[in-house]
């Protein structure tokens, strides 16, 4: 509640008709609900609302208060059996921008030794993106066209949407909430059961609300009021770090990060096999009967085989029964090949030791001669110009960057980006991704030699090794002067990613434009990471702009110091 006014939409969770806005009533009607003489089973007031009973009863300390049956309540709580809280954040999805922010739930640990056995608890917007036009669902979760519903669902399930079905890594964050704290937030999630809120996609969304029940367990750790504007994901898990009470954590690797693990394992003229046994090409007692074959590599192409299957069935590629028939095949074969070493994927640096959203920038540099200063600053949340020390290889996202340089003579926007999104899928044997990119904004990268509004959206491939990856892409553009032109760009990039302290990007462009122009840059970038939050960029451009009725080179030079925050 935030200035007496409740964040819960829905009237049913209060008792008084202002109990949104006036705690005082809702207090007094709470009070007469529960002594009332309605009948104390699962319907009663006590049983739909066990955390306000038992909040209520250790403030006024009362001995004698009134008692209900909620046998409904008591089964669930048994099968929950909360004992300890755990936070967990799905890493970004590589295509998808809106999962490039990642997500984060709740795992309530119960008495079982297996974690998969343990409840979710998960609060997304009630509506399907994968069946409603992109935009409106992003216009809809903007202005909380949604309503928010919280939903309890084995852990497991989770993991096959989000680690299985998504390709993304799971990191889970063991927090330090006791057995009591853990069940004061189960009760008040029993509270929320059915009722609803409005879902916006920056502000009171999925990482929100698990502040909000990380609150309700500990009342003391004021989660929420670190954030004002945007609640990213991300942000969220460096909250709760900071707050101290994170005590361990763990990794999960995704589908995708096991089979390129796999890509590394098997030869390269082994590297179709697994794929051809999903397909059906050939049958896993073939592979069993190859002799030339060595016995590890036959145990990584069915393995790997068997991945595979699984990650094209939670597509919908496979129906189930056939599924079912290949799985037992493969399997099958497998385990007549004897037990070995478990698959070791080396642990990818932590998100939470990635640099913060909130990013300024200063710095000097040299156009054409004339020295210039520059002052800029990014709300969220990551380019490839940052370090990608804990972030998605490949993927940028950001919103309102802002970037202005200073000369004697003139103040001057560099650039003003409303939304830039990339997407550099490296394409594997298992994966035929493709890359793509959009920007809308104004930047100086046009023939005009004044910041101009443009948008751009382009597509291409990638491909990739443990040293960095390069990438083709057409982008077709827009942008406006005295009227719309419009044309099309070809890129070639490099990144160079393997050092966690460095950070090298390359890019060539050549451009043509419906007016018969053409357009060379180029941009060449050294980072050096100096600190989890800090980096110094060294930044080469070259531009080609229409200057003088003719086209002219222009090339500057800059050095830049990012902090993030």
């Amino acid at each position: 509640m935030d200035n007496n006014v409740s964040e819960i939409d829905d009237a049913n969770f209060f008792f008084a008709k202002d109990g949104a806005t006036n705690p005082q009533h809702e207090l007094e009607a709470t009070l007469d609900a529960f002594f009332s003489d309605e009948v104390k089973d699962d319907n009663s007031s006590i049983c739909k609302f066990p955390a306000r009973y038992a909040w209520l009863q250790t403030q006024l300390k009362a001995d004698d208060f009134p008692k209900a049956n909620c046998a409904e309540y008591q089964k669930i709580l048994q099968r929950v059996d909360p004992k300890s809280t755990t936070l967990v954040f799905p890493a970004a999805h590589i295509n998808s921008p809106a999962s490039m922010f990642g997500h984060t739930f709740l795992r309530i640990n119960s008495s079982y030794n297996s974690k998969l056995l343990s409840y979710a608890i998960n609060y997304a917007a009630d509506a399907d993106a994968k069946k409603e036009n992109g935009v409106i669902f992003a216009i809809k979760g903007l202005i909380g066209g949604y309503y928010g519903l919280y939903s309890l669902l084995p852990y497991y399930e989770k993991l096959k949407e989000y680690r299985d079905s998504e390709q993304r890594d799971i990191w889970e964050y063991d927090l330090d909430l006791s057995q009591e704290e853990t069940l004061s937030m189960f009760r008040h999630i029993w509270e929320l059961n059915g009722t609803h809120s409005y879902y916006y996609f920056f502000t009171e969304n999925c990482s929100y609300n698990m502040l909000w029940l990380l609150e309700a367990a500990r009342p003391s750790l004021e989660l929420r009021a670190k954030f004002h504007y945007d609640v990213i994901p991300l942000e969220t898990v460096h909250v709760v770090k900071n707050a101290g009470i994170v005590k361990s954590y763990n990794y999960r690797p995704s589908k995708r990060t096991k089979l390129l693990k796999y890509e590394t394992l098997i030869d390269k003229k082994y590297i179709s096999l697994p794929i051809a046994l999903v397909e059906e090409k050939i049958s896993a007692k073939s592979i069993d009967a190859n002799k030339s074959i060595d016995i590890d590599q036959k145990r990584y192409i069915l393995e790997s085989g068997v991945e595979y299957l699984e990650y094209r069935y939670s597509e919908g590629k496979i129906k189930k029964e056939h599924y079912l028939e290949l799985f037992h095949e493969m399997t099958t074969q497998r385990a007549k090949l004897g037990i070995t070493k478990p698959l070791d994927i080396k642990t990818p640096p932590n998100p939470v030791n990635g640099h913060r959203a909130l990013r300024l920038q200063v710095g000097v540099g040299n156009k054409e001669g004339e020295t210039l200063g520059y002052l800029g600053i990014r709300p969220a949340y990551h380019d490839l110009e940052d370090s990608s020390y804990g972030f998605l290889r490949g993927t940028q996202i950001e919103f309102l960057n802002f970037l202005a340089s200073a000369s004697k003579d003139e103040l001057k926007v560099e650039e003003a980006t409303i939304i830039s999104i990339v997407s550099l899928a490296q394409r594997s044997a298992f994966f035929k991704s493709f890359s793509w990119r959009t920007k809308t904004g104004w930047d100086n990268n046009y023939l005009d030699d004044k910041p101009t509004f443009g948008f751009n959206v382009g597509a291409g491939y990638s491909w990739g090794n443990t040293l960095g990856y390069v990438y083709f892409l057409v982008d077709p553009l827009f942008y406006m002067t005295s009227k719309p032109v419009a044309g099309i760009g070809g890129s070639v990039g490099l990144k160079i990613d393997k050092y966690e302290n460095f950070n090298t990007n390359i890019e060539l462009t050549q451009r043509m434009y419906d007016n018969g122009q053409r357009q060379l840059l180029i941009n060449a970038l050294e980072g050096v990471r100096i600190s989890k939050n800090s980096q110094i960029v060294l930044k080469y451009d070259f531009k080609e702009k229409f200057k003088a009725k003719k086209l002219q080179s222009e090339q500057t030079l800059r050095l830049l110091l990012k902090y993030y925050f």
